[in-house]
């Protein structure tokens, strides 16, 4: 099948309320954007939680069942449930609410590293809540961690119940880091690997990254092996995914990658982004594939399987 599969990641753990006042923040808010996005032509909706009171991330599994049930319930999207959480969370934090859902996807970072967006602070002069500015700031001075360990702690656990995975590779070493895996036996094809660009301490927006990204994905695990999606951070969203889908690859949208529709406009909806990287994809002769078809396409185990 050689359909286009779009993700939306929905609200993640990067951007702060003071950024756009169009970031959902409260699990009604979180599930109606999920909601909208899949109904404009997303196929995967990638989850995250916050905390209703301020906007802040939360891994707490009373949050996530406020906004989860309720997407499930409205839309055939498949579900993916972050097991990144932030980066000031432990892992016992972030697989809470994985352990219980047991989704049919889940995103999981391959690798340490360096993961900021203290720049962003710059920009903003007056703040809604106490917890961002230093949240944002701070970032400077924090490693995201997944060892070795813990990446086998997720698949392990997770993999139990026939979750499947985004594997988020933020930078070359990442897909080695798969690799080590795909060698070891723990993680079988076809592999989903989302390819992410333009984040600070990860590899650049650049089309030979990109170039880069595909041809050692090729090399370490063979096309017939895997599907490609690729993520461009902020300002480079659409040129990213454009360039990637040209590449053979699926795409990933949403306001967890960038609060812009445009130039100078905020996104109003995740649902924005899905309807412009869909227009898009059709003007290149791209099919979008349905949920049904991404389920195929990914071998998931099917909503029913679940425990949401």
């Amino acid at each position: 099948m050689n359909k286009v599969i779009i993700s939306c990641a929905v609200t993640g753990a990067i951007h702060t309320p003071s950024m756009s006042r169009y970031l959902p923040l409260t699990p009604d808010a979180i599930a109606q954007q999920a909601i909208e996005a899949a109904e404009a032509g997303a196929a995967i909706l990638h989850l995250h939680a916050r905390d209703p009171k301020d906007g802040r991330p939360t891994a707490d599994p009373a949050v996530f069942q406020q906004l989860v049930p309720q997407i499930a319930r409205s839309t055939k999207a498949v579900i993916n449930i972050t097991t990144g959480g932030s980066t000031s969370m432990t892992l016992a934090e972030r697989l809470a609410y994985p352990l219980i859902a047991k989704p049919e996807m889940c995103s999981l970072n391959m690798g340490s590293m360096n993961f900021s967006i203290h720049p962003a602070a710059r920009k903003i002069t007056e703040w809604q809540f106490d917890w961002e500015k230093p949240y944002v700031e701070g970032t400077e001075d924090i490693i995201f961690r997944n060892t070795f360990r813990d990446i086998r702690r997720i698949v392990e656990q997770l993999g139990e119940s026939g979750t499947r995975f985004e594997f988020e590779c933020y930078d070359i070493g990442h897909l080695y880091n798969l690799a080590h895996f795909v060698n070891e036996g723990l993680i079988k094809p076809p592999f989903f690997i989302q390819s992410i660009f333009g984040i600070l301490g990860g590899i650049g927006p650049d089309p030979e990254n990109l170039a880069l990204m595909r041809t050692t994905a090729d090399r370490l695990f063979g096309r017939e092996n895997y599907r490609f999606s690729v993520l461009g951070a902020g300002r480079h969203q659409m040129s990213m995914l454009t360039a990637g889908a040209v590449f053979g690859g699926n795409v990933r949208v949403g306001l967890e990658d960038s609060l812009f529709l445009e130039r100078g406009k905020l996104a109003t909806s995740n649902a924005d982004q899905v309807r412009k990287i869909k227009r898009i994809l059709q003007e290149l002769s791209l099919e979008v594939a349905t949920p049904d078809e991404a389920r195929e396409m990914l071998q998931l185990k099917g909503a029913a399987r679940t425990s949401i």
